[in-house]
């Protein structure tokens, strides 16, 4: 297979050498390259055709491209949307017309980025998609029904590739340990827990996989005795930068006080308030952090018992934007005391935290089917939107038992009022909502 635009270079990453080489190598995409799948068949049926291929970065996409060349031994060119115009595609062409006259073989077009070139670029390829000088295979990270010219998709099926999934990216982490182009001559030691932790960083991009690993191992810690690359956390935190945090400077001045403050806010106490938003400001604070702490605050440790606590910290915060330090203070002073003595709640608060560190130790998962949006023919084909129960046409605006969760999520729990303010009015209001949830789940399994 003849590369036209390959170019030799003395030192390649890792994620360049440990690019598969075949169908066989190639990971994820079971949907598309599995048995059943319609591009694997197409594939089987030695059936070349022009494609967009869908999907997050790191994914692959220019790497099927080029195991779809080699597999049907065709001469292979690729070009970058971002980098290239009008004059580029034309070189293409004239490049694949040689390589058909000198070879006798047909060209793959790879165009990266596809979706970054304009309407008269995009049309430029049509009339040598239509007469065979070359097979267009588009790569993009952006739906095509939006960036992509009707004329185009035409001409070009639409495959949508995921983001990798985490038995994938272990199995990858492994290959490039074992393999003779990765790490197998170094002697790597990379304990299970710290490739979890590799794993979700990654999100199902393998290119950042790789490119995160080749820095961990590079950085790794040399053990003599046992001549062993050791990944300890601290070095692939330091890779993932997941512990460079900056502290705001203000808070570090003042951190004793504006912890005091909070604790008096959320202790019901307003006097204790007012008195340490006064010691902070005497010691030279800027009143803008407290504003912004206060707004916080509403929010952490008052949330739906009392939403107005919100709105008065923002306006607090605004007014001392408008009236400036002098007169403005006033109005923080009314914020702090409203906030003090305003019934409390953290259900809010509690509910954030654990979503948060379950969508971070969970890693990505796409949106399920029935949830997409599907304006475009394109994305109804698709299967996106199909199914889904819009709640407006439900008995009382409520669609009960359907599932806004990704499959393996569903019945996750992390809102849970408390029984002040508020909050009271929501919690019966939730608990009606999950106890029609429950009965239509209930009757749904009873009927099958």
């Amino acid at each position: 297979m003849d590369d036209l635009f390959a170019q030799d270079a003395s030192f390649k990453p890792l994620a360049e050498r440990m690019r598969p080489q075949d169908l066989d190598g190639y990971l994820g995409q079971g949907h598309l390259l599995g048995e059943r799948g319609a591009l694997r068949k197409a594939i089987d049926g030695k059936a070349l055709h022009s494609m967009i291929l869908w999907g997050p970065p790191g994914v692959g996409k220019t790497t099927f491209a080029r195991i779809l060349a080699q597999h049907f031994d065709v001469n292979f060119i690729t070009i970058s949307a971002v980098l290239s115009g009008v004059k580029e595609i034309r070189a293409a062409v004239d490049n694949a017309k040689q390589a058909m006259s000198m070879t006798g073989k047909p060209t793959l077009l790879f165009v990266d980025e596809v979706h970054r070139f304009n309407k008269s670029q995009q049309d430029a390829f049509l009339p040598y998609i239509e007469d065979g000088t070359f097979v267009f295979v588009g790569a993009t990270t952006e739906n095509p029904s939006f960036e992509l010219n009707n004329a185009l998709l035409s001409r070009a099926r639409v495959y949508v590739l995921n983001g990798l999934d985490d038995s994938a990216l272990l199995a990858l982490i492994e290959k490039v340990l074992t393999h003779s182009d990765g790490f197998a001559d170094v002697n790597v030691q990379f304990p299970t827990e710290l490739r979890d932790m590799l794993v979700q960083s990654a999100s199902g991009d393998a290119r950042k996989l790789l490119n995160f690993l080749e820095l961990a191992v590079d950085l790794s810690e040399y053990e003599e005795e046992t001549e062993t690359y050791v990944i300890t956390q601290q070095t692939l935190e330091s890779v993932l930068q997941t512990s460079l945090k900056r502290f705001d400077k203000g808070g570090d001045l003042f951190y004793e006080q504006i912890s005091a403050l909070h604790k008096a806010v959320r202790g019901s106490d307003p006097d204790a308030s007012l008195y340490w938003m006064h010691s902070m400001l005497e010691g030279g604070c800027d009143p803008f952090y407290i504003a912004r702490r206060v707004v916080r605050m509403a929010s952490e440790d008052i949330g739906n018992a009392d939403p107005r606590a919100l709105s008065l910290a923002i306006n607090a915060w605004e007014a001392l934007e408008r009236l400036g330090q002098v007169e403005g203070e006033l109005s923080l002073a009314q914020a702090v005391a409203y906030l003090a003595v305003a019934p409390k709640s953290n259900a809010v608060y509690t509910a954030y935290k654990s979503c948060r560190c379950l969508v971070k130790e969970d890693g990505h998962r796409d949106v399920p089917m029935h949830l997409r949006n599907a304006p475009t023919s394109l994305m109804k084909e698709q299967g996106m939107g199909a199914e889904y129960r819009y709640a407006h046409d439900e008995p009382g605006g409520f669609a009960a038992g359907e599932s806004y969760f990704p499959e393996a999520l569903d019945g996750s729990v992390f809102y849970e009022p408390v029984d002040r303010g508020l909050e009271i009015k929501i919690g019966e209001r939730l608990r009606y909502l999950r106890d029609q949830n429950s009965g239509a789940v209930q009757k749904r399994y009873s009927d099958d």
